[in-house]
C-alpha cells in the first residue's frame, strides 16, 4: 500500500467547531469548559471561530466536508445566529457534500430547546441531548441543570426538528444497580430514533469527582459491577436494533455518526475554537495542530494572527500508525491491516494477534482485524499487547 492509497482510503473530512461555555461545571466532567458569570459576546467567538477557519482552509485546501460538529462545553448555548454565521462561512471556504452531516451538542433544558427551530434553520441536521440519565436524584448529582422531563420533553422536541437524533446517558454512576440500570436504559430505548451514546461513567483528574473519590466519599461501581452494567447494555441495545458500531455508540443501520466515524476511522479532521485538536494531511505525513484552552486567551490570539494555535508538530507515518491502531479497533469493522502496517513500516507480529485470536478478542476478516465483543471491554490491554 503506498502513500497515496493511505490518503485515499478515508475520504471523508470534518469539521470541528468548539464552543467552551457551560451554565455550570459538571463534576464529572474533564472537557475544556468554562462558565462565565458576566454576559459572553456571542458573535465576537463566532467571529473568531470563522477567522481561525479561515486559517484551517490554507492548510487543508482541496477537501471536500462531509461532516460539521459542534462540540464543548454546551454548543446549546450559541444563540442560532451564531451557528448560522458560523455554518455560512464554512461553505464559503470549502465545498460542503450535500448529504454532510452537522452536529451540534445540546443539553435539554426548556430555555436551550427554544434555540431548537433556529439551529434548524441555521442548517443543523442533527443533534446529540445530553439527557446523561432519567433519574432526579442522579442527575443533581451529576451537575445536571435538567429534570428527566425536561430531558424527555427536550428530546422528543428535537426528534420532530431534526432528522437525526442521539440519545445521550452515563451509566455506572455511583450505587447504580444492575435492575436500576436496566429499568433507566429500557425505557431510555422506548425514546430513542436510531442513535444512542452509552458512556461508563469514569472518574477523570482534575475534576470534582476526582477529589471526592480520592477522599473516600464518592464510590462507583467496581470493575466487576461495571462489566455487568456493560453487558446489560450490550444485551438491551442488540434487542432493539441499535448494534454496537463503537465502544460506547450504538446505532440502527444508517444512523451512525459519520462525524465521529471519521475520527476513528483516522479521516482528516480541522478543529476551530479554545482547545480544539486538527489532523491534516501534509504529504505522507499529518500536521498535528492544537489551538489554546482558555476562551479569551484564545480570542486574542485570534484577533492578533489569525489562529489560537500552541502548538504544531508534524506525525511521521511511524507516528501515525499506533493513532490509527487505537481509534480503529475502537469500531465494529476495525482497522485494515495492510494500511497500518504501510504507516508502520512494519506488520504486527502475527503470533500477537493468533494468540489474541485463540482468546477469543480479535478477529479477522482479510485484511481486517476487529475487536470482539468479548475483547472490547478490555481494548486497552489488546492495543498495549499489539503495539509492543
Amino acid at each position: 500500500m503506498t502513500s497515496s492509497d493511505i490518503r485515499a482510503e478515508v475520504r471523508d473530512f470534518g469539521i470541528y467547531v468548539h464552543w467552551p461555555f457551560c451554565k455550570a461545571k459538571c463534576p464529572y466532567c474533564d472537557f475544556n469548559s468554562h462558565v462565565r458569570h458576566d454576559t459572553v459576546d456571542h458573535m465576537s467567538f463566532a467571529h473568531a471561530l470563522v477567522r481561525e477557519l479561515q486559517w484551517l482552509q490554507e492548510k487543508s485546501q482541496g477537501k471536500k466536508v462531509t461532516s460539521i460538529f459542534f462540540g464543548g462545553g454546551t454548543p446549546s448555548l450559541m444563540p442560532p445566529e451564531a451557528v448560522a454565521h458560523v455554518l455560512d462561512n464554512i461553505a464559503k471556504l470549502w465545498p460542503v457534500a450535500a448529504d454532510a452531516e452537522i452536529t451540534l451538542e445540546a443539553n435539554p433544558t426548556s430555555v436551550e430547546a427554544e434555540n431548537f427551530r433556529g439551529y434548524r434553520t441555521a442548517g443543523v441536521n442533527r443533534v446529540s441531548v445530553g439527557v446523561q440519565s432519567l433519574d432526579e436524584a442522579d442527575l443533581k448529582a451529576l451537575g445536571r441543570q435538567h429534570t428527566p422531563e425536561e430531558a424527555l420533553a427536550a428530546f422528543r422536541l428535537a426528534a420532530k426538528i431534526f432528522p437525526r437524533v442521539s440519545f445521550d446517558l452515563i451509566y455506572a454512576r455511583p450505587g447504580q444497580s444492575q435492575s436500576q440500570w436496566r429499568e433507566e436504559l429500557t425505557r431510555a430505548l422506548g425514546e430513542q430514533q436510531g442513535h444512542m451514546s452509552l458512556y461508563q461513567l469514569t472518574i477523570e483528574p482534575e475534576t470534582r469527582y476526582q477529589d471526592l473519590f480520592d477522599a473516600g466519599k464518592l464510590v462507583i461501581p467496581d470493575d466487576d459491577e461495571a462489566a455487568n452494567l456493560y453487558e446489560i447494555t450490550q444485551e438491551l441495545t442488540a434487542k432493539h436494533g441499535l448494534g454496537a458500531y463503537e465502544i460506547s455508540n450504538h446505532a440502527a443501520a444508517g444512523h451512525e455518526s459519520k462525524h465521529n466515524l471519521t475520527y476513528w476511522r483516522y479521516g482528516e479532521y480541522a478543529g476551530a475554537g479554545p482547545g480544539a485538536h486538527s489532523r491534516l494531511a501534509a504529504g505522507e505525513n499529518r500536521l498535528a495542530l492544537v489551538s489554546e484552552k482558555h476562551p479569551e486567551t484564545w480570542r486574542q490570539m485570534v484577533q492578533d494572527k489569525g489562529n489560537g494555535l500552541i502548538d504544531e508538530g508534524i506525525l511521521t507515518p511511524a507516528d501515525q500508525a499506533p493513532e490509527y491502531l487505537l481509534m480503529g479497533l475502537r469500531i465494529r469493522e476495525g482497522i485494515d491491516l495492510n494500511r497500518h502496517a504501510a504507516l508502520s513500516g512494519a506488520a504486527i507480529d502475527l503470533a500477537k494477534i493468533e494468540a489474541l485470536e485463540s482468546l477469543g478478542m480479535v478477529t479477522r476478516a482479510g485484511a481486517r482485524l476487529m475487536a470482539t465483543p468479548r475483547g472490547r471491554p478490555i481494548l486497552n490491554a489488546i492495543i498495549r499487547e499489539l503495539n509492543d
